[in-house]
């Protein structure tokens, strides 16, 4: 069984994608080929909102976003502990100090209501991650933005396609920012990403630092970097954007199966009022998470943990003088969260056979 099964989703769409590859092939217009604009455009209509700038990765994205807002030495910017490094270390590549806010241990995205104590005046945006396919209390995060005067970049690479009061993840920020790595709900088969705003102005200056600080070649504006989306990623995202939909439905049909058949015995995610969920993880939480994992992999079943330890519990964050027991709530997720496989390809039967195997492995412990 596959964790993530991009082999099915490539035999079904395998005529989109191999035209797609083929037409860069014959054009030969590999870095800002005409996909680019395509995908952008489409993406941006997807979304709803009036810009798109393709990048590279979604790391590349989160540090082209604060590097358009001139955040650099001195400034903070407040994320969350549990989440990929990615969401923290841009930070500190632009210059900047994270500031780290515990998570709601329901949602496993940040407590909004924790946010305001962490401002100071060095806080200069807020960065909510979107964990594992929901969005955070984007609206409350907002009014809290913009009462201190800052700016809002959602942390959308595990939420494209889900949506918050009927408004879709990317789009209900200043600037948001998302991943297609291959295995995200949208995935190119290599690194890219993209960027969304409503700004022209912050549209134009992300599109210049994406392209060497330039939007015309030998004339540059800004100190920018090399974080374009190469033309075959961009078609290989284009291809599959159309079955993109049924497949965001297929998810939330086998998330609120598992839901279904194990809410009983593990703790189930829990989608907040107003929220679509696309499951980019299927993710529980069980007191004993490596004995689960043991069984289910001599059953054949694949998991995968996100994520085992907290940022501030990584050796390179020890000079930000957080300790064990400063946040809670991202502790005990780091420690108890386990991900079962999850895709819009899996089958009925598959997923009986999980939910089978995880009852029979949490009930066995619990009658030890």
């Amino acid at each position: 069984m596959e964790f993530i099964d991009l082999k099915s989703q490539y035999k079904t769409l395998k005529h989109q994608i191999d035209a797609g590859i083929a037409k860069v092939l014959e054009h030969g217009q590999y870095i800002m080929g005409p996909e680019i604009r395509e995908l952008e455009s489409a993406l941006a209509n997807f979304v709803g909102v009036k810009h798109c700038i393709s990048v590279s990765s979604g790391t590349t994205s989160l540090e082209i976003a604060l590097r358009s807002l001139n955040i650099g030495p001195g400034d903070e910017v407040i994320t969350v502990p549990f989440t990929w490094i990615s969401s923290a270390e841009t930070i500190n590549l632009v210059g900047a100090r994270p500031v780290f806010v515990d998570i709601d241990l329901a949602t496993y995205n940040i407590d909004a209501n924790l946010i305001e104590a962490a401002i100071t005046p060095a806080t200069k945006a807020i960065v909510p991650v979107s964990l594992f396919g929901q969005m955070p209390r984007m609206e409350q995060i907002d009014e809290i933005a913009s009462k201190h005067g800052l700016t809002v970049i959602e942390d959308a690479a595990q939420s494209f396609g889900a949506t918050r009061h009927g408004k879709n993840s990317c789009s209900v920020s200043a600037i948001s920012s998302t991943s297609f790595f291959p295995a995200k709900p949208l995935g190119c088969y290599g690194d890219g990403g993209a960027l969304f705003t409503d700004d022209d102005d912050l549209a134009n200056r992300m599109r210049a630092i994406r392209t060497h600080g330039g939007t015309a070649r030998h004339h540059h504006t800004l100190v920018g970097t090399n974080g374009r989306m190469d033309t075959l990623q961009a078609a290989i995202v284009l291809a599959k954007l159309d079955s993109f939909p049924s497949e965001v439905r297929r998810r939330a049909e086998i998330g609120q199966r598992y839901t279904d058949f194990l809410n009983d015995v593990c703790v189930t995610p829990i989608i907040d009022q107003g929220n679509t969920h696309v499951y980019a993880q299927y993710t529980i939480r069980v007191p004993d998470r490596e004995q689960l994992g043991k069984n289910l992999k001599e059953k054949g079943i694949p998991t995968a943990v996100y994520y085992p330890k907290c940022l501030h519990e990584q050796p390179v964050y020890t000079d930000l003088g957080y300790k064990w027991g400063t946040f809670p709530n991202s502790e005990r997720a780091s420690r108890e969260v386990i991900s079962l496989p999850m895709h819009p390809f899996l089958s009925d039967r598959d997923l009986e056979t999980v939910t089978n195997l995880v009852r029979l492995s949490l009930l066995s412990s619990k009658s030890d």
